[in-house]
C-alpha cells in the first residue's frame, strides 16, 4: 500500500458525531423562516418582535416538557461550554458566602475543568475525584468528599471521549439524602448532558439534578446554541451583562433561529432515542467485531459495549501506531474520526480522560475514537475496514524503522 498516494475516488464517511453533527433537514426547515421572514428582535414591542419572542417562549415550553421542568427553568445560551461556565461561575459567585468548595471528576469536559482552575485562583478548593478503568466515578467517593462548605457537585452524564455513562440518578438521590439529613439546600448538583441528549432520558426529576447543560450541535441541531436548566429558586450570577434577556441571567439579543433549531432537534432526538440507540448499538458491535478480526493488538478504552457506554461510541487503542498519523491517512480516503475531544484536537498533550482511566502517554497517543450517527451504515464500516488494517500495518513498520 502506497501511503503517499491519494485514492482516485473518494467517499466521505463520518465517524465523529461526538465532535459535532450535521443539521437535520427537519431542524433546518424549522429555523429558516426566522432568518428572513420573522427576523424581529424578540425584545421589541412591535409585531415582528412579538412573533420572535413567542417563538422563543414556545421553544422554552417544548424543551421544558421534554425534561420534566417548567419553562422558567430553561435558559438559552451560546452553547454547551457557555452553559457549563454559567453553571459553575454562576453558582460559585452567587453562593460563595456559604463556602468555597466544589467536587467534580477527573474526566470532565474542559469547559468544566478550565473554569474550575480559574475558581481555584479565586480561592476556591476543588476536589477532582478519580474514576475507575471504565471511567466510572464511585458514588461513595463523591459523598465522602462532601463537606459543610461544599457548594456544588458537577458530574457529566456521558463522557465525550470514551462514552462512559455516569450513574447520575443515583448520585442525585444520595445528594438529596445528604441535604435532607443536614437540613441544607447544599450542595447543588450539576450535570453536563451534551453527549447524552440523543440517547438517554433527561428527565430532571428522575435525575435529581439542579443544573443541567445541553447543546444543539451534538444532536443534529445548530451550532452556537445551548441551554442550561436551573432548578426553581437556585440563584446564579450572570456571566454576560448588558441586557435583561433570559430573565436577567444572560444578556444579548436572542438567537431565535438557533433556539428553535435546538428545541426541534431535542424533540426529534428524544422521540427517536430508543430506536436509534438500538440501531447504533448493533452497528458499534459490528465495528468492534470487524476491527478485532482485522487488526491484531488492539483493545477497547473505557467500559465494555453495553449499558455503561453510549451506544455510538468506540474508543480503541492500537498498539504501535500514532493516532494522529492514522487519522490523517484515513482522511485521505474520506474517513473522518478523532483522537480525542474536538476541543483539544490541536493539543499535543495526551487525553486527560485516557490518562484518568490508566493509559500511559504512548497508549493515549495510539488511540482513535469512532462515534457513529444517523448517516452511518454497515457499508461505512466495511469501507473503513478496507483501508484501516493496511494503514496500521504501514504505521507499525514506520514505527519499527524509527
Amino acid at each position: 500500500m502506497n501511503m503517499k498516494r491519494k485514492p482516485t475516488s473518494k467517499k466521505e464517511v463520518y465517524f465523529d458525531h461526538a465532535a459535532t453533527t450535521y443539521c437535520d433537514q427537519r431542524v433546518l426547515q424549522e429555523m429558516l423562516p426566522y432568518f428572513t421572514k420573522f427576523f424581529g428582535n424578540p425584545s421589541s414591542l412591535y409585531h415582528q418582535g412579538i412573533l420572535a419572542n413567542t417563538a422563543i417562549n414556545e421553544s422554552r415550553r417544548q424543551i421544558a416538557k421534554l425534561i420534566g421542568a417548567l419553562p422558567e427553568n430553561i435558559y438559552f445560551t451560546g452553547g454547551g461550554s457557555e452553559s457549563n461556565n454559567l453553571a459553575l461561575y454562576g453558582a460559585a459567585w452567587a453562593h460563595q458566602t456559604k463556602g468555597k468548595h466544589i467536587i467534580t471528576t477527573a474526566i470532565e469536559h474542559h469547559s468544566i475543568l478550565h473554569p474550575l482552575e480559574e475558581l481555584k485562583k479565586q480561592g476556591w478548593e476543588i476536589t477532582f475525584l478519580k474514576v475507575d478503568n471504565n471511567g466510572l466515578v464511585n458514588i461513595k467517593d463523591i459523598m465522602k468528599a462532601v463537606r459543610p462548605d461544599t457548594v456544588l457537585i458537577s458530574v457529566m452524564y456521558a463522557n465525550n471521549e470514551i462514552g462512559t455513562i455516569e450513574p447520575i440518578a443515583q448520585i442525585g438521590k444520595e445528594i438529596l439524602k445528604y441535604r435532607k439529613e443536614n437540613n441544607s439546600i447544599y450542595p447543588f448538583f450539576h450535570s453536563d448532558a451534551c453527549q447524552a441528549a440523543g440517547y438517554l432520558d433527561l428527565d430532571v426529576e428522575k435525575l435529581h439534578v439542579d443544573l443541567m447543560t445541553m447543546n444543539g450541535s451534538k444532536m443534529y441541531g445548530p451550532k452556537g446554541v445551548g441551554m442550561l436548566y436551573v432548578r426553581r429558586g437556585l440563584k446564579l450570577k450572570p456571566l454576560i451583562t448588558g441586557g435583561s434577556q433570559e430573565r436577567n441571567l444572560r444578556a444579548g439579543t436572542g438567537n431565535v433561529p438557533g433556539i428553535l433549531g435546538l428545541a426541534k432537534a431535542f424533540e426529534l432526538a428524544q422521540d427517536d432515542k430508543e430506536k436509534e440507540s438500538q440501531r447504533l448499538s448493533k452497528l458499534t458491535d459490528y465495528l468492534w467485531s470487524e476491527l478485532q478480526k482485522n487488526i491484531p493488538d488492539i483493545k477497547l478504552n473505557g467500559p465494555k459495549l453495553g449499558d455503561d457506554r453510549l451506544p455510538n461510541n468506540l474508543n480503541i487503542n492500537i498498539t504501535g501506531i500514532e493516532g494522529e498519523a492514522a487519522l490523517l491517512y484515513l482522511d485521505e480516503y474520506g474517513i473522518m474520526c478523532s483522537t480525542g475531544s474536538a476541543c483539544t484536537s490541536m493539543s499535543i498533550n495526551p487525553s486527560h480522560v485516557l490518562s484518568a482511566i490508566g493509559l500511559n502517554e504512548k497508549e493515549s497517543h495510539s488511540s482513535l475514537r469512532f462515534s457513529l450517527g444517523h448517516v452511518n451504515t454497515k457499508k461505512d464500516i466495511d469501507y473503513l475496514i478496507k483501508y484501516l488494517p493496511n494503514i496500521v500495518k504501514e504505521l507499525r513498520k514506520i514505527a519499527k524503522i524509527k
